[in-house]
């Protein structure tokens, strides 16, 4: 039982991005009391800028001191030019993404352990030819397009260039240099990572995440195959053979250096025999070496078709290839969760990797064909030619696009009004609501998101698979029988018009961004998402702030802890809510039982359980959060919405109502898996296992606590009352019988 001098000391952890620290923690104005600037720990303040305690805690029936405090981290991954310019890296972290979503490899196996090698094998090189594709893009547009045709004499393009850029010797440099400094500068973000105030690292406890060891080398693969493929450019592609004895010499150390990248890749290398400076030297001297050699003649320059379609070419292979070579992988990780429910499965079986590699491949060629043409369209000369690819590019994209809007005009115009009129009323949200009015505008709220939480991912996946296969069937058309239908046009037209919107406009946004950095939310979101996870796949992408986030707020709540009246409690919201329960799994895992009994978890609007735990079954395991909620002796409580799009449950699944009570199946605090029941409050809220079910709308005000009408979705959840009764039962202090809110509900054991 907690004592006179009990105070609790509630970490709030700040979501996506646009969070400021006065809607964090829900006061007038804050204050830092620690942190580094990019990790920071606020307090509510006072009138003279000092911190202020937050709000008392209602629990027991008296009143509990509270320390209220948050941690933002959005430093890390939004304002200023450099990480707006992070959205064009975004084919880059899809890519990386993929690596977190291989299925995990059951313990003991071989066959499993050695296709799950090759996986991850596939994905790297998959990811060294996502850079060279993206160099080999730029060099075709700053090259080819621009040095070579566009600022060639007598061309037309650009008048008021003057006649000393166009000589051959300022023409290769004003093609060569960006390019240099592009991959310098591509160089420079690989190596870019966050200090962490704290000790260790996030291998401890049972959700586990650190960065690949091999990330180093990986940086050095990329530099230099990103060389190597601007070398090849220069030198004729790597089909055309050159002539002199001096240039098949270069040639051929330039393809060797290239094989050597996608070998390393493939095998996975450590730090000591690859990642030195003397290889990063020798491709940029190969890159001097063919520049110097460049005659640029009439037209393009011959090795740009080769370059683009050899790469464009090699990256189809090595996605079909991983796309085969994770389905079995994927079917031998099926014992492990075949026999749960199919909202807690993983996404297609554990294969969703595949598409996502998929996608981020045609991102990356659908930015530098619609980058090109935009460029082409915009210097005023129509003469000047792009890459035969581009055709096939624009095509697919315009097919693309239209299949995506066919898919969401069904899914939002037609299925979801179907799902509202067939189901009417859920029940449970007759047990919340207390009029017609407000069940009618949770009902369709609750249609939409359950809708998009259960067949978003499969629009986007069944769109990537989609282009995927088109695109395989382009190529045989385009290469296998030489056929340019005439469908072509009007499909390409839309192609062209789409991706050459899609670079502007992303263009447009990293400008807005870099110059009002209060503007991007939309790209910090974006950044947010994709900047959790560490570099493994590929390292051209922004450094995870998980890696940071999470060893702070432990180190954060053992300083708490360290008073022994104190109770922490880690309450994240949104995407927030991951990084809370990662770091409880690592306290767990450090803590001894005294302590750790001071510790709880409050998670609201969290997608950790329809999206990250099917998305990342190795990562976020059931049995591991299982794990972590006994540990927690049920001090794991999770506020939900019917009605948010973005969160869902988080503890228990298989809800059903019968007789006005609500049953489903969840975590045990004893440990284990078992059946639950509740019942509605005097405010509507159900509260199952772990899970706390709010209405939307409320009620209506109670003069007691902040009140916003209307439905709040994904909004607002610190509005609800039902926010400080579940801090109170994380904190430990009681569980939830009778009192004001007039609770009533089974067994807190789970037994129905």
């Amino acid at each position: 039982m907690p004592g006179p001098d009990t105070r609790v000391v509630e970490i709030r952890v700040a979501g996506l991005v646009g969070t400021s620290g006065e809607t964090l923690l829900d006061a007038v104005s804050t204050v830092d009391v620690a942190g580094d600037g990019l990790g920071r720990v606020i307090r509510p303040a006072d009138r003279l800028r000092r911190p202020a305690p937050g709000p008392v805690l209602p629990a027991l029936g008296r009143s509990i001191p509270r320390t209220l405090e948050g941690y933002l981290w959005h430093g890390m991954t939004s304002g200023g030019a450099a990480k707006a310019t992070w959205a064009l890296l975004f084919p880059f972290s899809l890519a990386n993404v993929a690596f977190w979503m291989l299925p995990p490899v059951p313990p003991g196996r071989r066959l499993p352990r050695v296709l799950g090698a090759v996986c991850r094998g596939l994905l790297r090189v998959g990811a060294l030819l996502l850079t060279m594709l993206l160099m080999g893009q730029l060099a075709a547009i700053a090259l080819d397009l621009f040095a070579t045709q566009c600022l060639a004499p007598g061309s037309g393009c650009l008048p008021v260039v003057p006649d000393v850029l166009r000589s051959v010797p300022a023409r290769i440099a004003v093609g060569v240099l960006p390019l240099l400094a592009v991959i310098f500068v591509l160089h420079r973000i690989s190596s870019a990572t966050w200090a962490v105030h704290a000790d260790g690292d996030l291998t401890q406890g049972p959700l586990r995440m650190r960065a690949d060891p091999e990330t180093p080398a990986l940086r050095c693969l990329h530099t230099v195959a990103a060389l190597a493929s601007v070398a090849l450019l220069l030198l004729g592609g790597p089909f055309r053979v050159p002539g002199d004895g001096f240039g098949l010499v270069v040639w051929i150390v330039t393809l060797a250096l290239v094989l050597a990248t996608v070998v390393a890749a493939a095998i996975g290398v450590d730090t000591g025999r690859f990642a030195r400076p003397g290889v990063i030297g020798l491709a940029a001297l190969l890159v001097v070496v063919a520049a110097v050699r460049l005659r640029p003649g009439p037209g393009p320059l011959p090795g740009t078709n080769g370059v683009v379609e050899g790469l464009g070419a090699a990256l189809v292979a090595v996605t079909v290839l991983f796309a085969l070579f994770l389905a079995p992988a994927a079917l031998l990780a099926r014992p492990g969760w075949v026999h749960k429910p199919r909202r807690l499965r993983p996404w297609l079986g554990g294969w969703a990797a595949a598409p996502v590699l998929a996608l981020a491949g045609l991102l990356g060629g659908g930015f530098g064909a619609g980058l090109a043409e935009a460029l082409r369209r915009l210097s005023g000369a129509e003469h000047l030619r792009v890459p035969d690819t581009y055709l096939l590019v624009t095509v697919l994209w315009g097919a693309g696009l239209a299949l995506a809007g066919v898919l969401a005009v069904l899914g939002f115009a037609v299925a979801v009004p179907l799902r509202r009129l067939r189901r009417g009323v859920p029940a449970i949200v007759e047990l919340m609501e207390h009029d017609e009015r407000q069940e009618a505008q949770a009902a369709a709220a609750w249609a939409r998101s359950a809708w998009e939480r259960r067949h978003l991912h499969h629009l986007a996946l069944t769109v990537a698979s989609a282009m995927s296969a088109g695109g395989a069937a382009l190529l045989v058309l385009r290469f296998g029988f030489g056929l340019v239908p005439g469908w072509f046009g009007p499909l390409s037209a839309i192609g062209v018009v789409a991706l050459g919107a899609l670079a502007a406009g992303l263009l447009r946004v990293v400008y807005t961004a870099a110059r009002t950095p209060q503007r991007s939310r939309h790209l910090g979101a974006l950044a947010d998402l994709v900047c959790f996870w560490p570099r493994a796949a590929h390292p051209t992408v922004p450094p995870c702030y998980a890696l940071k986030v999470v060893p702070e707020l432990a180190a954060r709540a053992r300083e708490h802890l360290a008073e022994p009246g104190t109770r922490v409690v880690l309450s994240g919201y949104n995407l927030g809510s991951l990084l809370t329960v990662m770091a409880a799994a690592r306290l767990a895992a450090e803590l001894p039982a005294a302590d750790l009994e001071r510790v709880g978890v409050l998670t609201a609007g969290s997608p950790l359980q329809w999206g990250y735990q099917r998305a990342f079954p190795a990562l976020l395991p059931q049995e591991s959060l299982e794990t972590l909620f006994a540990d927690l002796d049920g001090r794991w409580r999770a506020l939900c919405r019917g009605t948010d799009i973005f969160g869902g449950g988080v503890t228990t699944w298989r809800h059903e109502v019968s007789d006005r009570q609500l049953y489903g199946v969840g975590y045990q605090p004893e440990g284990g898996i078992g059946p639950l029941k509740a019942k509605a409050d005097a405010n509507g809220v159900l509260i199952l296992g772990g899970d706390h079910w709010l209405p939307d709308p409320l009620r209506g005000p109670t003069g007691r606590h902040r009140w916003a009408p209307g439905v709040l979705k994904h909004q607002d959840y610190v509005v609800d009352a039902e926010w400080d009764h579940a801090v109170a039962m994380a904190a430990g202090l009681g569980k939830p019988s009778g009192g004001e809110q007039g609770l009533l509900f089974g067994d807190f054991s789970g037994k129905p």
